[in-house]
């Protein structure tokens, strides 16, 4: 498995359309969610991903401050086949990528709540009570990390 980290105009269009087809085939279609995936965020983004000889496995998008919240914020994040560790590890590469690129001590995320607890085994607390995004309720996290 090849872990990639790149900016928006690294990714070839090939791996851009593939990153697209995974977010819009599990958020859009799968949880019968018509939300606005494809954001204008991307060309802001840091995108980390897990790829195979079969493609991407499992990504994340990283956003500086300022652009979603006052913090750097992960997002975006899936796995094309769960219950593998995939999440876990993409998700452990976005928090030291975030470190590394942005110097950032605190990371954001907004959760589906049914994901909270994933988030909770990496380190990240709740902030907010549950609110509803695109008709899914969500919750926001917060991980403090040191430098």
């Amino acid at each position: 498995m090849e872990l990639c980290i790149k900016r928006f105009e690294e990714l070839t269009i090939d791996e851009l359309y593939a990153i697209l087809k995974l977010r819009v085939d599990v958020f859009v279609v799968e949880q019968k969610c018509p939300c606005d995936e494809i954001d204008n965020r991307d060309q802001a983004a840091i995108h980390v991903y897990l790829k195979d000889a079969d493609g991407i496995k499992a990504y994340v998008r990283i956003l500086d401050r300022g652009v979603v919240s006052e913090h750097v914020t992960i997002g975006r994040v899936i796995a094309a086949q769960r219950g593998k560790g995939l999440g876990r590890r993409v998700m452990e590469e976005a928090i030291k990528a975030a470190q590394e690129i942005f110097g950032t001590d605190t990371i954001f995320l907004e959760a589906q709540v049914y994901a909270k607890g994933f988030y909770e085994k990496l380190g990240f607390k709740p902030v907010s009570e549950a609110f509803s995004m695109d008709g899914i309720p969500h919750v926001k996290m917060e991980l403090k990390v040191r430098q």
